[in-house]
């Protein structure tokens, strides 16, 4: 028999590539099922799916002024996680409960969850602004109000009741907030 390398290494090619793909339902392997992966490749694979998801990072926080409105981008490392923003009377730090220092009569406040700036060793990730005023047409200021039990929170400062629409973009995932002016470029 005339020994082929290179079909041996096809056809092991996709013999691995089949245990790869193979993996074990979390009830089957709960179960102590006799089917088992066909490879350690594949045994890491079915453990990993397993797993929580990682947790979404928040990076960094931006705003720009445009023509007809004054935006915030919330830049996120992972999955985009669920996100709310509602206006509220005044901005307070999560945790301590202490007022955040931002001058305005009107509030927004921002809340990824679940969500962290920092890492799994405890250090900050978030590189954007802590606490900042602005001089935009609405937007007047910015601060970071919290990294506190799975959730990442930001309080925006307006002197005037703030119009708003929010979405999300993706490749990067960023969170948007619009907040309309009159037109200022005409």
């Amino acid at each position: 028999m005339q020994h082929h390398p290179s079909r041996a290494a096809i056809a092991a090619g996709i013999l691995l590539t089949a245990a790869v793909g193979t993996t074990i339902p979390a009830s089957a392997s709960a179960s102590g099922s006799a089917s088992a992966p066909a490879s350690a490749s594949a045994q890491a694979e079915a453990e990993a799916s397993q797993q929580a998801p990682t947790m979404a990072l928040v990076v960094n926080a931006r705003w720009g002024g445009h023509c007809s409105f004054d935006r915030i981008v919330i830049d996120v490392r992972g999955t985009m996680p669920p996100v709310t923003v509602k206006p509220v009377r005044e901005l307070r730090y999560d945790g301590t409960g202490a007022k955040v220092p931002l001058a305005g009569k009107h509030f927004l406040e921002i809340k990824l969850s679940p969500a962290a700036a920092h890492n799994e060793a405890g250090r900050s990730v978030y590189r954007g602004p802590k606490l900042l005023k602005i001089h935009l047409p609405k937007l007047k200021g910015l601060a970071l109000t919290g990294d506190f039990e799975g959730t990442v929170s930001f309080g925006a400062a307006f002197h005037t009741k703030p119009t708003y629409k929010t979405f999300k973009m993706h490749s990067p995932e960023r969170f948007v907030v619009d907040i309309s002016h009159p037109n200022r470029c005409r």
